[in-house]
């Protein structure tokens, strides 16, 4: 498995040994440590209100509002994905859920891909339709003019799964966004099975998904997903619909994802042996 997206001279499998560790060593241990909270105390109610202004710079004023746990883990999957900031939220689905109701309204129109995660197509055919919010389900293997073609005036969201769901198409992602982005559309992507292999943010993704459940946790015993975006302004719109909704990672399963992304790159090499094998 060739790493094609060495970052300053370290592969992959040196970055997952580093990645969220900074700051986070006590004692001289290198793995942080589990940090489970609800309430967080304050010297005085001047000091409760300066960290609640600076909320989106990792303040801890409540448990919901994440912790060091959360906050090693956030970085580490920013760094798999290649983007700067990371939203963590209890499943893959929650993943899907939080972005499309952060960027769409009543009125508003969204593409997705034929090949979607069927549980992605139910909360575009149920949740989002009860809201006014209509759905079309595109060709896969589209091209840039056939997206063009789609896009309505209303359409608010452009969103991608490359590749797709038990039939793997993969998606001709750059021209999709070109085209999206010409229109002002916001670009999703669901990155679980592409995850490292395909760096979304290189290729015109403005907000990209992970079921952490899968590769990264590694041992079938997490649900966790993770929003992944490449802007301050992304982060904040994501960040604050996971708030308002009551979306959050518990730090028991963000410490099993931490130690699953340790040994994801050694995994991944093995499946991908073992895949061609079979």
């Amino acid at each position: 498995m060739a790493d094609n997206n060495a970052k300053d001279g370290q592969g992959f499998a040196t970055r997952m040994s580093h990645a969220g560790r900074a700051g986070t060593r006590v004692h001289g241990f290198v793995n942080p440590g589990v940090h489970r909270g609800s309430t967080v105390l304050h010297p005085n109610s001047e000091s409760r209100r300066a960290f609640q202004k600076d909320k989106w710079n990792r303040v801890m004023t409540y448990g919901t509002a994440g912790g060091p746990t959360q906050y090693a883990l956030e970085d580490v999957v920013a760094e798999i994905e290649g983007g700067t900031r990371c939203v963590l939220v209890g499943t893959g689905l929650a993943a899907v859920t939080v972005p499309l109701m952060a960027y769409l309204k009543t009125g508003d129109h969204c593409l997705m891909p034929d090949s979607a995660y069927g549980p992605a197509r139910n909360v575009c055919n149920g949740l989002l339709k009860d809201w006014g919010v209509e759905t079309t389900y595109y060709d896969p293997l589209i091209d840039e003019a056939g997206i063009r073609a789609l896009i309505r005036p209303n359409t608010k969201v452009v969103y991608t799964e490359s590749p797709g769901s038990h039939t793997f198409e993969v998606q001709d992602v750059p021209a999709i966004a070109r085209a999206a982005h010409a229109a002002g559309c916001v670009v999703m992507m669901d990155n679980t099975w592409g995850i490292h292999h395909f760096m979304p943010f290189q290729h015109g993704v403005d907000v990209s998904i992970q079921a952490l459940t899968k590769y990264v946790g590694g041992h079938s015993d997490v649900l966790l997903g993770s929003i992944t975006v490449n802007s301050e302004k992304d982060y904040e719109i994501v960040r604050g619909a996971a708030s308002q909704m009551g979306h959050f990672a518990a730090p028991d399963d963000c410490w099993l994802a931490l130690r699953g992304a340790r040994t994801m790159p050694i995994r991944l090499k093995q499946q991908e042996k073992s895949g061609l094998e079979v």
